[in-house]
């Protein structure tokens, strides 16, 4: 199966701008939004934000406060989610929270779960940064490498290839890691469930396997310090939201203005020297 996915790495896929671009660049191009030289990517009027973490971290209610912070500030906000946030990832949604997919193994979730972001991303991300909007996302491509790559056992470089197709230059400018205890978070989870609601498999887990996303997570933190914040997540929802609010105002600084309009009427962007 591997094989036959990885083949496609040779197809033309969409850029940020929409033109297409050989798979073999993007196949060679680094994780993590820089090119094999250095250089980085021209930068872009719209900010992609993605919330990432385990079971009860509470992303939901800090996804709110942030799309009112940035909305406050002058900024389009688009709140999406993975899977999901388009009606082709929707209906693959359907299928991985099922359960169905995970009969047939992590490496059929990964391609499904990077399917759907495909679509997501050419439907609704690109076109709202393109615009100047701030796209926040409730989980994106981390979780796939936690789920499936660390917790599932699948080869790195094959989870890698799989995201290098989907999301091409798509580059969260930010992610915030929401880090909490396992349990604490188990506990979070099952008392705001509501009671005649069957949870999804992903919310059925061990507080082992929470403990391994988390230190996975921790992981990518380490990894890649340039994108990801470590946000405390143990406290009230309005001490999380000051992390959040800090991180965002020092890693983004002047792009949180709004995108200013050319003559043409596309967005500018809104700083100089943004990381994309």
């Amino acid at each position: 199966m591997e094989g036959g996915i990885l083949r496609q790495s040779g197809k033309a896929v969409k850029g940020e701008g929409g033109s297409a671009r050989s798979g073999g660049g993007v196949r060679a191009r680094q994780a993590g939004g820089r090119r094999p030289n250095g250089a980085r990517k021209p930068a872009r009027s719209g900010l992609f934000i993605t919330l990432e973490g385990g079971e009860g971290a509470g992303k939901s209610t800090q996804i709110h406060r942030l799309a009112k912070y940035l909305k406050e500030r002058g900024r389009p906000v688009v709140v999406t989610r993975e899977p999901g946030g388009s009606p082709g990832a929707e209906a693959v949604r359907h299928v991985l929270l099922s359960g169905a997919a995970e009969l047939h193994g992590p490496e059929m979730e990964a391609i499904l779960f990077n399917a759907a972001r495909a679509d997501h991303i050419d439907t609704v991300i690109r076109p709202a940064i393109a615009a100047g909007k701030a796209v926040i996302c409730d989980r994106f491509y981390d979780s796939t490498r936690v789920y499936q790559g660390v917790e599932g056992k699948l080869d790195a470089v094959f989870v890698r290839r799989l995201e290098a197709i989907a999301v091409g230059e798509t580059i969260p400018d930010l992610t915030l890691i929401l880090d909490l205890d396992a349990k604490e978070g188990m506990r979070r989870a099952a008392a705001r469930r509501n009671p005649d609601e069957a949870p999804d498999r992903f919310e059925k887990e061990s507080v082992r396997q929470q403990e391994l996303r988390r230190k996975a997570y921790l992981e990518i933190a380490r990894n890649e310090p340039e994108r990801c914040a470590v946000i405390d997540a143990d406290g009230t929802a309005e001490a999380v939201f000051e992390e959040i609010r800090r991180a965002v105002d020092e890693r983004l600084g002047d792009r949180l203005k709004p995108a200013a309009r050319s003559r043409a009427g596309r967005a500018k962007p809104a700083g100089r020297g943004a990381r994309t």
